[in-house]
């Protein structure tokens, strides 16, 4: 029995050390709630595409959902991360800062700028478009042009 304590102690210890260190999102997720505080852990990483609706059986959310998910190669390849937001009686902390009425498309950039809001759905085209349209987008392309053409 003396033996068997410290190893139930150990097993303990590593797992709260492990649970410590795993991320709330998978580093390539594409899609998540959003339900944290703000969106500085995605400042310089990732480009947020906030999708706000009253209701997860809204149609415009419906919509908008089944848009995302036919072009997600689109979204990976720009650093596109989903945020889902269908609660409107929990007042998560973006929602407070956004201030959506029924269905809202935020498109934040990089830096952390409110780029683009839409009362709407909107095509991954079109926000495809937007996105290459952005300083720092343009920098990414021809940063890739430049290291492809070196190979």
């Amino acid at each position: 029995m003396k033996r068997i304590i410290p190893l139930v102690i150990a097993g303990l210890f590593a797992t709260v050390a492990s649970a410590d260190t795993t991320s709330p999102l998978a580093p390539d997720a594409l899609f998540a709630p959003a339900d944290m505080a703000d969106l500085s852990e995605f400042r310089w990483k990732k480009r947020p595409v906030l999708v706000f609706a009253d209701s997860d059986q809204d149609p415009a959310f419906i919509e908008q959902m089944e848009l995302l998910h036919a072009r997600e190669e689109e979204l990976v390849a720009r650093d596109v991360i989903v945020l889902t937001d269908t609660d409107p009686d929990a007042r998560s902390p973006l929602r407070l800062m956004m201030r959506p009425r029924g269905f809202m498309l935020v498109l934040v950039g990089k830096d952390g700028g409110n780029k683009l809001r839409k009362p709407f759905p909107w095509d991954v085209r079109e926000i495809s478009r937007s996105i290459d349209k952005m300083p720092m987008r343009q920098r990414e392309i021809r940063e890739n042009k430049d290291a492809s053409g070196d190979s």
